[in-house]
Parts: structure tokens; sequence; C-alpha cells
């Protein structure tokens, strides 16, 4: 489905959240069926010789934080890969490396190389308002031989954010590699408190605008099951950042992967399990 200016301009000032839920619930459903991914991840810190722990059951091990340098970056992906096994080994923001190769002197594509041959596989996220060069950084990626986990929003902006959205369809139509978008800010801006009502237009509009990349995603851990279950139903497809942990010592209604199953088809749709390659596990 393209929108398209005029069409946008009137849907995001709407103030009919259902009519503008189903048309991105159209075209969720257009591309992606009943069929929602997710996807548990452990998490570990980015500190050289800290604790490494991958549950059989993690789709992804991501590693959480900035490094402190170019070389101990390097260490600590080595003791991570050799732990992680089979396991996706994802980490860091784009922008920090971004910062990083400039503080080592080094060209973003050496610097990626190297945590390469160290064993990452993915960069975790891409922060579109936060990368000096958006095209550039994940071509970059790209070329190194690693994949981008997704492309993220850090903080929204004060004023309208569908030029945002339209920034991240226009990198995609670029580099044609960004595999999914979480259009929910990571870190709220006091200016621009977020609301329910507008974190679901936010998820409806990002569907309808970034129409070239496969899947609008929603992060469990950051915004919790209600706001991911409602997401669901208007234009998400992809629900990230679910525990491995498969603790049952409150039942098995409220283990993580019971959980997640159970919003899911709550939303009318099937769950299927992936990792961090988007490769399918189980449903």
């Amino acid at each position: 489905m393209t929108v398209s200016d005029v069409e946008l301009a009137t849907l995001a000032t709407t103030h009919d959240i259902i009519n503008l839920g189903m048309l991105a619930d159209g075209e969720r459903r257009r591309r992606h069926g009943l069929r929602t991914t997710f996807v548990r991840v452990a998490r570990v810190s980015a500190e050289p010789g800290a604790p490494v722990s991958c549950p059989p059951s993690a789709g992804e091990l991501r590693i959480e934080g900035t490094p402190a340098s170019r070389a101990s970056a390097v260490v600590r992906i080595g003791e991570i890969a050799r732990v992680s096994g089979a396991v996706p080994l994802s980490g860091y923001s784009l922008a920090d490396l971004e910062q990083l190769a400039a503080r080592e002197r080094v060209t973003l594509r050496a610097l990626l190389e190297e945590f390469c041959a160290a064993g990452l596989e993915l960069v975790a996220e891409a922060p579109i308002d936060r990368l000096q060069s958006a095209r550039r950084s994940i071509e970059e990626v790209n070329i190194a031989g690693l994949a981008l986990g997704r492309v993220t929003v850090h903080r929204l902006p004060e004023t309208d954010s569908v030029p945002l959205l339209k920034a991240v369809a226009a990198v995609q139509r670029e580099v044609a590699v960004i595999r999914a978008f979480a259009p929910l800010p990571r870190e709220i801006n006091p200016a621009v408190p977020t609301t329910g009502y507008e974190d679901v237009k936010r998820i409806a509009l990002a569907r309808l605008v970034v129409d070239n990349v496969p899947s609008i995603q929603v992060d469990w851990s950051l915004y919790g099951p209600k706001l991911a279950q409602v997401a669901l139903t208007v234009g998400a497809d992809d629900v990230d950042g679910v525990s491995p942990e498969d603790d049952m010592t409150q039942g098995r209604r409220r283990a993580p992967l019971e959980e997640i199953r159970r919003n899911i088809h709550a939303a009318g749709q099937d769950p299927v399990e992936r990792n961090g390659r988007f490769d399918r596990l189980r449903s």
C-alpha cells in the first residue's frame, strides 16, 4: 500500500485511531498474514571479564552497553563468542561504534571487520536519529560481513515524527538491508511525553510510511506485554526482547514463553519463534 503525501498528512493528524489501525493492520496482514515472530534475547555486559551465560532457549545473545575501547571490545566479543556457540551474537549501537571509530582513529569499516573476525554477527541497533551518516554507516555494516539487528529511534523529535519515518524509508531505498524497524523511542524525551495512544498511532504510521522494511517491531522488555499486544493489531509483526528464562515458579501461564505466545494468540495471530538471524525456530 502506497500512501501519498496528502493522505499521510491526513493520517498523521487524525484522531480516528481505529481507522488508522485498520489500514496498518491490513498492510501487515498483506505482508505476513497472521504470522507474528518473536525472539528470546539473553543479555550480557560489554565489560570484559563479566559473567557470560547463554540459556539453551535463547535465540540471540546480545552485548549490552558501550565498549570502552576497540581493544576491550574485541576481547569481550571473543569471550562471549566462545560461549554463544550457534546462537547469533549481537551487540552495540551503531551510533556508539561511529564515535568509537572516530576516537580510535580508524575507519568504521575497519572497526566492524575486526569485531566480525572476533565473533560478532550482528550490530544490535542503528538509532536513525543518532547516526552521523545513516546510509553510509549501515552500508559499512553490510560490507564488513555483519548484519543489522534493527533500526531504532533513540528519542522522538519535538516536532512531527513523520519526517523521521520517511528518513528510514529513504535509507532503506538506498541500502536495502534493513530487516526490522522499531519506531517507539528507546529513551523518553521529556519534551515529548509518550502515551499509549500516541505509541499505537506511531506503530500504525510506521507500517504505512516505512513500506519497504519487512518488519515493524515492538520491544517486549521495554514496553511490556499490554502495549505489545495492541501494537500487533495495528501494524507490528515482530516482538523483540522476550526473556529466554523458562521460569515457571509462578505457574506455567506466567512463564515468559507461555506469556508471549498467549499475548500473540490474544491479538488474533499465530506466534512463531525466531532467532537473531530471523530464522524460524519453532511455532
